[in-house]
């Protein structure tokens, strides 16, 4: 359902691999608080995506995966939403999963068009990413292997691949300190959920697709 003169375009994008015993009724459950925001009665009503060349919001029962590449119009307050979507889906979740969260500033875009911005104006665009998992180490292991990604492209360049080997090892024995500390500090017999985390981009405008 269209949101009017909603300021942002928010699209998510990712995919869970859920755990085998999940039924469809129990993943409406989990994303009740995105599809109800979009103003919707169910799932099925709102899985469509606010651009129809986007798959939208999919569950593969076979393949036991989510499948995220939906767009819906709507403000700073869809944040809430995400996050107790990603507080369920960790009930879900067979493994880590990362899911990018891109806000791209509609309004600052039309205006931009129309040419009527004054020229010190900037966006209000922001790209985030969310992980979510069965508890902390899964969401952990997405993390690293993200920042592994991150820093190793960035560095290939200038330095050959064969000659990172020492950061990577570097970047291991970070998780492995923040893993231990953790670790230490729980409660016996109690161990957290994984929650939903966000890191922030910065940089320039973000394109509405994230493909």
């Amino acid at each position: 359902m269209a949101r009017y003169n909603s300021p942002f375009e928010i699209h998510v994008h990712g995919e869970v691999n859920l755990r085998q015993d999940v039924n469809g009724n129990q993943v409406q459950d989990a994303l009740k608080p995105v599809w109800k925001y979009a103003g919707a009665k169910s799932l099925s009503e709102a899985s469509g995506s606010f651009y129809e060349d986007e798959p939208g919001i999919q569950f593969e029962a076979n393949e036991h995966m989510l499948q995220l590449c939906w767009t819906v119009e709507g403000d700073e307050d869809f944040r809430q939403a995400l996050d107790e979507m990603c507080m369920n889906l960790n009930e879900l979740a067979q493994t880590g999963a990362a899911i990018e969260v891109t806000f791209y500033d509609a309004e600052f875009a039309d205006e931009e068009e129309e040419g009527s911005l004054p020229s010190d104006a900037e966006s209000r665009d922001d790209f985030y990413v969310l992980f979510v998992g069965p508890d902390p180490a899964s969401i952990m292991q997405v993390q690293r292997d993200l920042l592994v990604q991150d820093v190793v492209t960035l560095m290939e360049r200038h330095f050959d691949g064969a000659e990172l080997g020492g950061v990577v090892a570097a970047i291991d024995a970070l998780f492995t300190d923040r893993f231990e500390n953790m670790v230490s500090s729980l409660q016996l017999g109690k161990p957290p959920r994984g929650t939903g985390g966000g890191g922030h981009a910065g940089g320039g405008r973000k394109p509405r697709h994230l493909h």
